[in-house]
């Protein structure tokens, strides 16, 4: 006789996960001053990021000598992680709530942008010496295009910034919310898929796991499941 069982649940494919809940009635114009609101969260976020550079520097020599991220330092990086994917979702990475975001290291499980990662219990010695600058290089270089990190040099010694995929996207969501305002659905799937491409090379490089990031899109609000 078969005895029916109960499948596995589900799990994300990464330790990373990261989701976004679409703003159900956009404002129309809202996105023209959030470069203004967000002025607070830009100059609290290059402090922590400054903390995270140290921090990292930090982790790097634990990691090598014990094989472990301290968990402090540890939840203080993902909180910065996390803080700036709300910013992002909010602002120009995403344009896609008109909810501020709170000012906090901490979990929102009711902020419409949520990001955790699941805290490695052992990383690897060896790995930590080389994947946050040689294995991730041609992640970078992808994510280059993304985020519109080439720098040209312009007539007369002038440096110009090249616009990435993602901020002509969010420009083409702005005008949408501007005449329609609807957010148009297969934008937004696609923003969140390159935002979790970036954020899981964030982790990756930041030395949170020894994951290495799929070369693909994940799109939509959810994290894919296996």
């Amino acid at each position: 006789m078969n005895v029916p069982t109960t499948p596995p649940p589900a799990v994300s494919s990464s330790p990373l996960r990261v989701e976004g809940t679409p703003e159900p009635t956009p404002s129309r114009a809202l996105w023209i001053v959030k470069w203004l609101l967000l002025i607070p969260h830009y100059i609290v976020l290059f402090v922590l990021w400054i903390g995270v550079l140290v921090v990292s520097v930090i982790a790097f020599f634990a990691i090598l000598i014990t094989g472990r991220y301290p968990r402090a330092l540890f939840d203080y990086t993902v909180g910065v992680l996390r803080w700036y994917w709300r910013v992002s979702y909010y602002g120009y990475g995403v344009l896609a709530t008109d909810r501020y975001p709170p000012f906090t290291l901490g979990e929102a499980p009711d902020y419409p942008a949520r990001l955790d990662i699941a805290y490695p219990e052992q990383l690897s010695r060896g790995l930590v010496l080389v994947k946050w600058w040689l294995l991730a290089i041609p992640h970078y270089l992808i994510l280059g295009a993304f985020t519109g990190a080439g720098m040209y040099t312009a007539h007369m010694g002038m440096v110009w910034r090249a616009p990435g995929l993602i901020g002509v996207l969010v420009l083409i969501v702005a005008i949408a919310l501007l005449f329609t305002a609807k957010y148009p659905r297969g934008l937004f799937h696609l923003l969140m898929g390159l935002s979790r491409w970036t954020l899981r090379v964030s982790a990756y490089a930041l030395l949170l796991t020894d994951t290495y990031p799929p070369f693909r899109l994940d799109q939509g609000p959810n994290e894919p499941m296996q």
